[in-house]
């Protein structure tokens, strides 16, 4: 009797992904699911001086979604953009606002990144520029 439990249980969490467990709660905002949430290196979330627009746009909730995206789909997702947009304002390619449009600063800004990592450069969101930015 205590097997089955524990077995049905342990088929529970797997089938939930454990979520059931992770409060909504602001003390452990640090569980959030959200992909695209800028995180440091040891993976807790940022404490964001200022809240942007592209911070409310719909995400999806699995990190594995995106990458069964193609790039073309992901560059007209305001969030997922603006992740870019960041990343790269932190590696210091891009000084532009962060507003989820994909624009020619973007680009450009994609461009140096590219040439920096010899990479071939196009100035377009491709898997390798995903890789280099550590996104889904």
């Amino acid at each position: 009797m205590k097997r089955s439990g524990i077995v049905f249980i342990a088929i529970f969490l797997a089938c939930n992904g454990a979520r059931a467990f992770i409060l909504d709660d602001e003390i452990f905002s640090y569980h959030s699911v959200d992909s695209l949430a800028p995180r440091d290196e040891h993976g807790l979330l940022h404490q964001m001086p200022t809240v942007r627009a592209t911070d409310f746009d719909r995400r999806y909730n699995w990190r594995w979604v995106y990458y069964f995206k193609a790039n073309e789909q992901l560059m007209v997702q305001p969030a997922y953009v603006g992740a870019v947009q960041r990343d790269l304002r932190r590696l210091g390619y891009y000084c532009g606002p962060i507003d989820g449009v994909f624009s020619d600063e973007v680009s450009d800004a994609i461009a140096r990144l590219q040439k920096n990592h010899s990479m071939r450069v196009s100035g377009t969101l491709n898997d390798p520029v995903r890789r280099a930015l550590h996104l889904p």
